[in-house]
């Protein structure tokens, strides 16, 4: 086994400095996950070896703080690691995202988790590559962020809470370990938010109804609570309904949901980026190889081919320069509105989906053949437009703070 790839510089203060990641040892995991990802897409099978892989480098613990023992790093640092993973298999990329975000959001000096529990989770990342996720979406609701109570309910029952509900699109579950729930309370007037549960938790049951088009080794399936037994203190935030708005609390609460939204926009869409590049590596091995008798030259010579490549660079480089621009600019603490981030992943993710349809028009046949990846990029890429938030919502938002007189936007 390699050794590991986190590097911790020298600190400058009393705190720890963030870890670094070496380069020519993600270029390994990339091409050691490429190797095996069309057998993850066909069988939908979790993809387990790839997390033995990251924990034995230290990566699943990256992003948790020092002071729990993991490498506390930065988005830039964060983002070359997703990106690394998604270039050789996305759904590993999405799991381990989720998981980071997780990590990033109740490690904040904001975060209401006991701290108790807060250390559990962080620590077990770190120790034994814990993974955990949110499970927000639901038959009936849909995705909470457009609004609405959920139906998974708790109710208080002894010293404990009881839970039963029914969640969708629980990426990663089969590999889980912490399952951060988004339910509401049966109080009178009902508090909404998060439940962690431990996926072992007796009354946790997986439909494995998962058969999408693209990341099919996520294992995004279903799952049921049934009078699912927790502490009390595992209700780790619970807030009246119109306090989770994202305008709602203080100006630090404002700062802190506009952080970790960036968080979430810069690692997804670099996540379906690095799927574009992956297209974009296969098809120029291809033109460069591929001769057709009928030109005696491979199909790189032809000026029509050179120009659809340049469109495709033209449209990588763009997302290169807006994910290093935001990235910049939340791990110098200046963090973008909430509205600035969702364009950021419309762009980035449109610009993805277009470099691969670039490559399949280039490629012909060839690049919707099974034994190829490009279709699968393709069918990976395309998943970019489902995650939080969509694009209608995306361009809503930005519209309607454009028309505002006040924020001074030119047009």
């Amino acid at each position: 086994m390699s050794a590991l790839p986190l590097r911790r510089p020298p600190a400058t203060n009393e705190d720890p400095a963030p870890a670094t990641v070496d380069a020519a040892v993600l270029a390994r995991l990339s091409s050691q996950f490429a190797s095996t990802a069309a057998d993850h897409d066909r069988s939908g099978a979790f993809p387990r070896p790839n997390f033995e892989v990251l924990q034995s480098h230290g990566l699943i613990g990256l992003v948790t703080p020092a002071t729990y023992g993991g490498g506390g790093a930065s988005l830039a640092t964060a983002r070359r690691v997703v990106a690394a993973v998604a270039r050789g298999e996305p759904a590993t990329a999405l799991i381990l995202t989720m998981t980071y975000l997780q990590h990033h959001a109740i490690a904040r000096s904001d975060s209401r988790w006991p701290p108790h529990l807060r250390e559990r989770v962080l620590r077990d990342a770190v120790d034994r590559g814990g993974l955990i996720n949110a499970l927000r979406v639901e038959p009936a609701l849909g995705s909470p962020a457009r609004g609405g109570l959920p139906a998974t309910v708790a109710r208080r029952e002894g010293s404990g809470w009881k839970i039963d509900g029914h969640k969708l699109y629980t990426t990663g579950i089969e590999g889980l370990s912490w399952l951060a729930v988004w339910g509401r309370t049966d109080e009178p007037a009902p508090r909404t938010g998060v439940f962690l549960v431990p996926r072992d938790a007796p009354g946790v049951r997986v439909i494995a109804s998962w058969d999408h088009l693209g990341l099919r080794a996520s294992g995004s399936h279903e799952v049921v609570f049934e009078n699912v037994a927790i502490e009390l203190d595992h209700a780790v935030d619970l807030r009246a309904p119109g306090d989770w708005a994202p305008d709602a609390g203080s100006q630090t609460d404002i700062d802190a949901h506009a952080t970790q939204q960036a968080w979430m926009t810069v690692l997804l869409a670099s996540l379906y980026d690095a799927v574009a590049q992956a297209a974009r590596d296969w098809l120029v091995s291809f033109l460069n190889q591929r001769a057709p008798g009928s030109l005696g030259a491979p199909l790189a010579s032809l000026p029509r081919v050179q120009e659809h490549v340049g469109e495709i660079a033209a449209l990588l480089r763009t997302n290169r320069v807006l994910l290093d621009d935001a990235t910049r600019a939340v791990d110098e603490g200046r963090a973008q509105p909430a509205t600035e981030s969702g364009l950021l992943k419309y762009t980035v993710t449109n610009n993805a989906i277009r470099a691969v349809e670039l490559a399949l028009q280039l490629s012909g046949n060839h690049g919707l053949t099974r034994q190829n990846p490009l279709e699968r990029h393709y069918r990976d890429v395309l998943c970019s437009r489902i995650h939080t938030p969509q694009n209608d919502a995306i361009l809503v938002a930005a519209g309607a703070r454009a028309l505002q007189p006040s924020t001074g936007v030119t047009a």
